[in-house]
């Protein structure tokens, strides 16, 4: 066992306007909003089959951290990669890079990556295999 990191709690992510992001976080990409605050601008949703929340707030003046819109490399996983890019946008989301099987010697995957409102990159890889 690591004697630094025991686990993961929570990603979070810095946004603009928290009621654009919890619109886009529940209905294009059906995440179930776990807690909210408005005076905080703070919420947090569930991610399927993980104890890892997402978390967002809005960036307080001063405060540390990546600015809202700069996140990248935060991976998500689908079965079929091209069927959720899709939906996605057909919800109104933003598909940043097409889907596309990679072959590399030994190895196959699938991925696509999606913004938030912000400009926040995820990716969406098919699970491995």
């Amino acid at each position: 066992m690591s004697d630094v990191i025991q686990g993961m709690q929570a990603v979070s992510v810095h946004i603009r306007d928290i009621k654009r992001a919890r619109a886009f976080y529940t209905e294009v990409l059906g995440l179930k909003e776990v807690s909210y605050s408005e005076e905080f601008s703070r919420a947090a949703f569930a991610i399927p089959d993980s104890t890892t929340l997402l978390t967002m707030h809005v960036m307080g003046e001063g405060e540390n951290g990546r600015d809202p819109g700069t996140v990248t490399g935060i991976i998500f996983t689908h079965v079929d990669p091209f069927a959720a890019c899709e939906t996605i946008r057909k919800r109104g989301g933003t598909i940043t890079s097409e889907p596309v099987t990679v072959q590399r010697p030994g190895v196959s995957y699938t991925l696509g990556v999606f913004a938030d409102p912000d400009g926040n990159e995820f990716v969406l890889r098919a699970p491995r295999t």
